[in-house]
């Protein structure tokens, strides 16, 4: 208890960086993140979220920030860290931005001028408000809040307050899903409402719009104002929504409905005929065609998201760009109506393009790292980018493409005084012969000719990537600031690579990835010289976890230790003990009861006996994904085998580590790991 006490209080101490130093889990929390850029209709100006941390109060703090989309003139601040703002939206003609906060006591839409003055409370429910969108004409405002199936905003937080009142804490339930994500569920339903916006700019009551829907808008846990749209006319909208009922755990079939602004029509079904996932609705200028994202194979979350067009008055649809191997993210339509912009994952990057309504023709306009959001006005694009060496800024480019130009600096400062590594993309023959992609990272102070330990980056999902990306769970530079060289492989199952790569894992968690692993790991030692094959410890997280584990099993050598973060190491435990059931049933290819055999097949649990390899288990409490319990079998196997192990527990959080102080525990507690088995790098 004394060391972990004395991690606590480093962790918690002021974070206090002075001169120059390699980068490392302090530089890391201190970060001002940048997010969400919202062009003014007119493209003069930008608004931008700006998250900074407050390590006294051991979170972040977000404000609303404006800047000229031309000029040198820095951006300024419209709203106090204490309002805690987020989520800008530029009214329709330019005079107003919208935005929220919990100033008043709920989180509640606000607005302001673009100068930051005439703040004002816009809605004033008596509950949370979850996400907004402003009519095209500026005359209404649709909201999103969480209320009771039989209850409108007020019933609701009246029924909460009678609850709050009582002694009695149990909850009875009879379906599906219990909790989510890190949540337990409390009845209630997140809906669609609609507001009228008084001259004054007050939102009047609100209608709901959803009504009869058993499912959440937007979908939870993270889901926002993508997923529900106005008409050009500002007279109806189309959102998305969960058709599931009790199998709810078990679908993925999500539908486009289309519901009247007044409320006094039930809404319509517009993509029934898909059992699959449609999300992401958007309107041309004419209203004439909807837009959307639909996935064809029911119960496969990371199935493609191809870009759809239904012609609104016949619902007939087609697929925009059929031939365009990469799944779509959220879709803006451009000036002129002959294009949409969307985000896509691509060989390692996460990139802008501009896809060709006629023809389908897809073009990348932007890459070069992480694109996490853009927005479009006239002939402008701005969109927020970070990589592998720095934090995200804001930059702005001609819809056409070109060079972009950065509007932002922030943590330039910082970053002058902060020595990172290199990185280099390599690929190899993985699986199959099949090219397989991955980055190396240099340490911060490299020098030719020295060798250096590795530490070894498996990534989650399992369809995901570990890219040219600054992330802040899993950051390379955090290790590449401790002397140590990353080594991160885009195993077969990683996204951004055609769909037919993506697919390759299901059912095959142990298969084709570890031999990828393996060849990847093999081939960046081999290549770069720096790398010293004797000192390499795997670590990674969620399916990146479930792989440490399977690698104690089944790849002892050359590992030196291992972290394991929220893994899984009883996949058939697992299938009945998770949330989101599709994601199992879809991979093992059936239920824990039905198919049992499928998974046993790459079961961790199976090969503990083979257990040898000194290893650290990091998980939440909160973690419904991948349940705390599975981190605490792991370690009950490897102290009863006698294997050297440490168990780092997160009472308050989920399956990822978020709060700043407990990230600089993680941070500190692995890298003590680490450090602890890595011999003196051979010179």
């Amino acid at each position: 208890m004394r060391i972990l006490a004395a991690f606590v209080l480093a962790a918690t101490a002021t974070v206090v960086q002075a001169e120059s130093h390699p980068f490392n889990v302090r530089d890391l929390v201190v970060m001002d993140r940048v997010s969400d850029p919202r062009l003014s209709p007119d493209g003069r100006w930008i608004a931008f979220q700006l998250r900074e941390t407050d390590m006294e109060a051991n979170k972040g703090a977000t404000s609303i920030w404006v800047r000229a989309a031309d000029g040198d003139a820095a951006p300024k601040r419209l709203t106090s860290k204490e309002q805690n703002a987020n989520t800008p939206r530029w009214s329709p003609d330019g005079k107003s931005i919208y935005f929220f906060s919990a100033k008043g006591g709920t989180q509640a839409v606000w607005r302001t001028a673009p100068d930051g003055s005439g703040q004002r409370q816009v809605t004033s429910v008596a509950l949370d408000v979850g996400s907004f969108q402003v009519a095209p004409d500026g005359k209404s405002l649709a909201i999103t809040a969480e209320v009771f199936p039989d209850c409108d905003i007020d019933c609701t937080a009246k029924r909460d307050a009678d609850k709050a009142k009582g002694k009695a804490t149990g909850q009875l339930y009879d379906k599906l899903f219990i909790r989510h994500w890190d949540t337990w569920a409390n009845g209630k339903r997140s809906q669609l409402f609609v507001a009228p916006l008084g001259a004054e700019g007050a939102a009047g009551a609100p209608v709901l719009v959803s009504r009869g829907i058993d499912g959440d808008v937007p979908s939870k846990p993270f889901g926002d104002d993508s997923e529900y749209a106005f008409a050009p006319d500002s007279k109806s909208l189309v959102f998305s929504a969960r058709i599931a009922g009790r199998t709810e755990p078990w679908s993925t079939n999500f539908d486009l409905f289309h519901a009247t602004v007044a409320g006094n029509e039930a809404p319509r079904n517009l993509t029934d005929a898909n059992d699959a996932w449609d999300t992401g609705p958007a309107f041309s200028a004419d209203g004439k065609t909807l837009y959307y994202r639909a996935m064809k194979r029911p119960g496969f979350e990371a199935d493609r998201f191809a870009l759809m067009a239904m012609d609104v008055a016949n619902g007939t649809t087609r697929e925009v760009a059929p031939a365009w191997d990469r799944s779509a993210d959220n879709t803006v339509m451009s000036a002129d109506g002959k294009w949409l912009l969307t985000l896509s994952e691509d060989i390692g990057t996460h990139a802008l393009f501009a896809v060709d309504i006629a023809s389908g023709k897809a073009t990348k306009l932007a890459g070069a790292g992480t694109i996490n959001a853009f927005d479009r006005a006239g002939d402008s694009i701005v969109f927020a980018r970070d990589d592998l060496k720095s934090p995200a800024q804001v930059f702005r480019m001609a819809v056409n493409g070109g060079d972009a130009k950065a509007l932002t600096t922030f943590n330039a400062q910082r970053m002058a005084d902060i020595r990172v590594g290199d990185f280099e993309q390599f690929s190899f023959p993985g699986w199959n012969g099949e090219t397989v992609h991955g980055y190396v990272v240099k340490p911060a102070d490299y020098k030719e000719g020295a060798k250096y330990p590795v530490a070894f980056l498996i990534h989650g999902g399992p369809q995901g990537s570990f890219g040219n990306q600054f992330h802040y769970r899993w950051n390379a530079q955090t290790y590449a600031g401790q002397g140590y060289a990353a080594v991160m492989i885009d195993f077969h199952g990683s996204t951004g690579y055609g769909q037919a790569f993506t697919d390759s894992i299901s059912g095959d968690w142990g298969g084709k990835p570890l031999e990828d692993l393996e060849k990847g790991l093999a081939f960046a030692l081999d290549k770069y010289s720096f790398l010293d094959a004797g000192n390499v410890c795997a670590l990674g997280g969620s399916y990146g976890g479930f792989m440490a584990n399977w690698i104690a099993g089944n790849w002892q050598e050359p590992f030196k230790c291992l972290v394991s973060h929220s893994g899984v190491f009883d996949a058939r435990g697992m299938g009945f003990a998770t949330e989101e059931l599709w994601f199992d049933e879809w991979e093992r290819k059936g239920t824990p009861f039905g198919n049992p055999a499928n998974y046993e097949r790459d079961n961790p649990v199976t090969f503990v006996s083979k257990w040898t390899v000194p290893m650290l288990i990091v998980h939440g409490q909160l973690d419904y994904r991948i349940p705390v319990e599975q981190g605490i079998a792991a370690f009950t196997a490897l102290q009863r085998r006698g294997v050297e192990s440490q168990f780092l527990y997160f009472p308050d959080e989920n399956h990822w580590i978020l709060k700043p102080a407990n990230s600089i525990l993680w941070h500190d507690t692995v890298n003590g790991w680490l450090a602890k088995h890595f011999t003196a790098p051979a010179k």
